[in-house]
């Protein structure tokens, strides 16, 4: 039994690693919701090849395969058909700029004013005043644009306010 879980690992991580170089790493950046939910089902599965005896290497491998491939095609269309973009990702939304809190936006996003206080000490945020803006992005991370410099609008593109 210790074999099969040595040689598995060794096997389900080969293939991880061929369907990362085939793919790119991109596959595990957590530029979008959807990529962020194929990485937690690829660990997943990955896991449950390794240790369980009831799901066989070569299907584990397989359904790594398949979401790696759903997730090529995906961005693939993503980048194309904006209709698609819009169903499968969450559009980014302000919740502070320029000494202003989006009260809307936080409520929309279930957050409240001092979450973002949180995240401002995370960021290294000393003044309130140096923060121009704070961005719940579509992956749920949140971004903080701190500094004495407005920042440019070009960063606000795609941004919900």
């Amino acid at each position: 039994m210790f074999l099969e879980i040595i040689i598995n690992s060794i096997l389900i991580m080969a293939s991880l690693i061929l369907f990362i170089r085939l793919c790119g790493l991109k596959s595990f950046s957590k530029m979008t919701s959807f990529d962020f939910a194929v990485t937690i089902a690829i660990g997943s599965i990955l896991a449950s090849t390794v240790v369980s005896k009831s799901v066989k290497l070569q299907h584990g491998i397989l359904a790594i395969g398949s979401l790696f491939l759903l997730q090529y095609l995906s961005s693939y269309v993503r980048t194309r058909n904006s209709f698609f973009n819009s169903l499968i990702n969450n559009t980014p939304m302000v919740l502070y700029r320029d000494g202003k809190f989006f009260d809307q936006n936080l409520k929309k996003c279930d957050l409240r004013k001092e979450d973002i206080y949180a995240k401002l000490r995370e960021a290294n945020a000393i003044n309130i005043d140096n923060v121009k803006a704070v961005i719940f992005e579509s992956t749920g991370d949140v971004s903080v644009l701190h500094g004495d410099k407005q920042p440019d609008e070009e960063l606000f593109t795609g941004v919900s306010i």
